[in-house]
């Protein structure tokens, strides 16, 4: 299976592609179809992935883009945000992959990760507990509840 690495301004338009196919389960899931992931325009992605302290990294099966995330770098803590596997090969361990490789690209005075998914997303919650992370808070959105997780680092 192909290896993490790193994306950058020319994948734009593919990880938008996947990042909006991935997270329509998610709307649907918490009947919301204004999630930012699903109304990101491609100049907004472009300028983020821009920025300095964000790295996206992605895995891709021949010239497919099949799984995706985005770092965010804030002194001693990494955001992850953004991830996402394409439909037809989610529960593939691609998320795991992509969440063990995190370690590898944040610089060493990090040592703490998060991340926060909606509170109907089980799935997803029991796949960031099963990689070490565990619930800090939860922040009402409206309609759900955001749950937010971390893990630390050990370098």
């Amino acid at each position: 299976m192909a290896d993490v690495s790193r994306l950058g301004v020319d994948d734009a338009g593919e990880l938008l592609t996947l990042q909006r196919a991935a997270y329509v389960t998610e709307a649907q899931l918490h009947d919301d179809l204004t999630l930012p992931a699903l109304t990101q325009s491609v100049d907004d992605l472009v300028a983020e992935l821009e920025l300095p302290h964000v790295t996206a990294l992605g895995i891709k099966l021949g010239a497919r883009l099949v799984a995706a995330l985005r770092l965010s770098v804030h002194g001693e803590v990494a955001e992850v945000g953004r991830l996402t596997v394409v439909p037809d090969l989610q529960g593939r361990g691609l998320g795991s992959r992509l969440l063990a490789a995190v370690d590898d690209w944040v610089p060493p005075s990090v040592t703490r990760v998060e991340l926060f998914t909606g509170e109907h997303s089980v799935a997803n919650i029991r796949l960031y507990e099963r990689k070490g992370f565990v619930e800090f808070k939860r922040e009402n959105v409206g309609s759900y509840d955001l749950v937010f997780l971390a893990r630390t680092i050990a370098h």
